[in-house]
């Protein structure tokens, strides 16, 4: 009785009014497919966007949106002081349906004016014209439409060009650049050694690995702050210090920042337990902690339907850098699209070649030598965890 009372429906002349458990529903309610208008937006805080994977599009890059056209809609969206959000489709096919039915505000895409579609658009907002092509919205949107004309000049293609190309350049996380090596003949690799020593187990790493790592990340600068926000000595973003417990307040702390770093590695390599191979596993957690673990997994699957070792780093490593390309990130299999891959590989080369320089220090006291095919009596590899003899005092 209590369910069909909130069904109840109210007749006032011919006018149908109907009771919910969240209220009544007057005419005026917005239509599902509906098309928002600039103040609607602005009310719902949000303006969404329908776009498709690609390097002039858009991606994910070390979590920040990246591509021409999502900074493009970046900027409009900060003009009406709303935020963005971002739905990627697969084709034109269902960007066009989705803004039929209501799902987004706006195709952020170089659409040819010519298309032939059968539904009704508007083109306005960024575009080329020598081109023919142009963002668009639902027909009857005048008002949005309107809004992107005015705010769109030609120029702000080369503007965010300009804001992606510092992006990646080495300027874009500003840090001081210490040596690769504090003492070399002393053993000292930086001042941050026992920190290493202390957290690398956690992740069941050698340290010297992790030294790697970190040096690749921040140059040993525990004051080092990336374009996106990345802090510390091993990059951590805030949103990953949420997540990992650490207090945005000490994130910049060298102690606090390699425990949390080791945490994280430690997490990413239970993603990637189908990598029975210790050594092999711990490239991929490098290549995921640059890159994102979705984009590696993507990579992966694109292995594994080509007939490669998914579990095998050199193999994946080929389809990361194949993620770059349009028959590989519009591939069904993947579901993250583009990445940087090429990034991604070279990081993961700079740390392993920086650790090979590294294996020489010494662990304890004893001189560990190049451990390729080499005889170490009383040495170990250092890709490979070794039994503890006891609980870790700092297991997280």
């Amino acid at each position: 009785m209590i369910l069909l009372s909130f069904m109840v429906s109210c007749s006032e002349g011919k006018k149908e009014k109907i009771v919910t458990p969240w209220g009544e529903v007057g005419e005026d309610s917005v239509p599902l497919n509906a098309a928002f208008t600039v103040n609607d937006i602005i009310s719902n805080g949000e303006l969404i966007i329908l776009t498709m994977s690609g390097p002039d599009t858009y991606y994910d890059y070390r979590g920040r949106g990246m591509g021409t056209q999502y900074l493009l809609c970046e900027k409009f969206a900060q003009k009406l002081g709303v935020s963005l959000r971002v739905e990627l489709c697969k084709d034109t096919t269902e960007m066009l349906q989705r803004l039929e039915n209501g799902d987004a505000d706006l195709i952020a895409f170089p659409l040819p004016k010519r298309i032939k579609t059968g539904k009704k658009l508007i083109f306005c907002g960024a575009g080329v014209d020598s081109l023919g092509v142009q963002w668009a919205v639902a027909g009857g949107n005048e008002e949005l439409a309107d809004s992107l004309d005015s705010w769109f000049k030609p120029s702000m293609y080369a503007e965010v060009r300009e804001e992606e190309s510092y992006v990646f350049s080495s300027r874009s996380v500003t840090r001081h650049v210490y040596a690769p090596f504090l003492n070399r003949k002393g053993g000292v690799i930086s001042h941050y050694d026992h920190l290493f020593k202390r957290y690398a187990p956690v992740a069941r790493w050698d340290w010297r690995l992790m030294a790697a790592q970190c040096y690749q990340e921040s140059c040993f600068d525990s004051k080092a702050r990336s374009w996106a926000g990345a802090c510390g000595l091993m990059q951590i973003m805030p949103s990953t210090a949420d997540h990992l417990g650490l207090p945005r307040s000490a994130i910049y702390d060298p102690e606090h920042n390699v425990r949390a770093a080791a945490q994280y590695l430690r997490e990413l390599a239970g993603y990637f337990r189908s990598v029975q191979n210790a050594a092999e596993r711990q490239l991929f957690v490098l290549a995921a902690y640059n890159g994102g673990y979705f984009h590696i997994q993507d990579a992966m699957a694109l292995a594994r339907k080509n007939g490669k070792n998914p579990n095998r780093w050199r193999d994946v490593a080929y389809y990361v850098l194949a993620l770059e390309q349009p028959q590989f990130y519009n591939d069904p299999v993947v579901k993250y699209g583009y990445m940087r891959g090429s990034e991604t590989v070279g990081y993961v080369d700079g740390i392993r070649k920086r650790y090979a320089q590294y294996r020489g220090v010494p662990y304890g006291g004893a001189s560990v030598k190049d451990w390729d095919g080499g005889s170490q009596s009383g040495s170990f590899s250092p890709f490979t965890p070794r039994k503890a003899k006891k609980r870790h005092r700092f297991h997280i």
